[in-house]
């Protein structure tokens, strides 16, 4: 409203042909007027804003605001540079990052290990950018000089790429004759193990014409060529007695998952005055997901106990399993080359 009566107050001095003095004094009183009203309500209105802000600021504070360095053991890298270092070029590799890894070997004068691992890796990192490409060939090549590597881990790459090599005959290329001899020449390899998806594949020919509208319209979807490129990284790395993942990238996701439950254990601990003594082992449960867990965790059935690297399972001619080394000790002793039979 004051807005339009400023617009009116400058359209009237300039329509007024007379000038009069008064009329003009007037005017100027009305503006003035009404600037300082607008300027009060935008002060008003900013001071409101402010408190708003204010609230949110201190909400988000007192919720977040977390100190990590209780939940840290400034022991734990003493002495371990030259790992943490090592760990750092090989998360390099595994990225690609061949050029980077180089530069940060010479800065931090680490001796050269990488060099034939940064030879696989780039020949991974090419494979995989022929996949991308829709160039499998690469990929095939590959997976045959595996073959039988692959097949004592149970991996189906070279049918599964196989397969993506006669959906694309069927829906990039729509070439029947082409689809049909491919089939002839590769398949038979794999009859035994994988014969139900070899006739769903056979069938779905027929519907080369509408296969996106054909009970076999899954085979058309472009999640498959980013599938088998997760597939080829993952066996690739297995043969190399290599997770899919880096150990810096594993360690800093599963680090970060279970900060929230250290820092409330040791902020409990703190207020109670309580130090936790027993090294190697939380005395709370920090949940990980599947693809988290790396190997089974084993309960000892006579001393309920965990196993670690210090007090590993140890399985008798029973068939029994027990991890404490004392008992294990103590009954070979006790029964002479008769061995205590335990239920759990």
């Amino acid at each position: 409203m004051e807005t339009s009566t400023l617009r009116q107050a400058n359209q009237q001095i300039t329509q007024d042909s007379t000038n009069e003095v008064e009329t003009v004094k007037l005017n100027l009183i009305e503006i003035s007027r009404s600037i300082e009203l607008l300027t009060s309500q935008v002060n008003d209105d900013h001071k409101e804003f402010q408190k708003t802000i204010s609230r949110y600021e201190k909400v988000i504070d007192k919720k977040w605001k977390q100190d990590i360095t209780i939940a840290s053991n400034p022991d734990a890298f003493v002495d371990k540079e030259p790992v943490l270092q090592r760990t750092i070029a090989l998360h390099f590799i595994r990225q690609g990052k061949f050029k980077l890894v180089d530069t940060f070997m010479q800065d931090t004068q680490l001796m050269d290990f990488t060099t034939d691992l940064q030879e696989q890796f780039d020949h991974m990192y090419k494979i995989l950018d022929a996949i991308n490409n829709f160039n499998l060939e690469p990929a095939l090549e590959w997976a045959k000089s595996k073959r039988k590597e692959l097949e004592q881990r149970g991996s189906s790459l070279e049918f599964d790429l196989h397969r993506l090599h006669y959906i694309k005959y069927l829906v990039k290329q729509q070439d029947r004759k082409g689809a049909l001899k491919y089939a002839r020449l590769n398949f038979n390899d794999f009859q035994a193990r994988h014969m139900h998806e070899i006739r769903r594949l056979m069938c779905a020919i027929l519907y080369i014409d509408r296969l996106e509208s054909s009970p076999y319209a899954d085979l058309t979807s472009n999640d498959a060529w980013t599938d088998i490129q997760t597939t080829f990284t993952r066996d690739f790395c297995n043969l190399l007695k290599m997770s899919c993942d880096s150990p810096l990238y594993t360690s800093l996701t599963v680090g970060s998952t279970a900060l929230p439950t250290i820092i409330k254990m040791a902020t409990i601990m703190k207020e109670k005055k309580n130090e936790w003594s027993q090294q190697d082992e939380l005395p709370v449960e920090v949940p990980l997901t599947d693809d988290m867990r790396f190997h089974s965790i084993f309960a000892c059935p006579v001393s309920k106990e965990q196993s670690s690297e210090d007090n590993p399972p140890m399985m008798m001619p029973c068939g029994h399993v027990i991890c404490c080394k004392g008992a294990f000790l103590s009954i070979v002793k006790k029964w002479s080359g008769l061995f205590l039979v335990v239920d759990k």
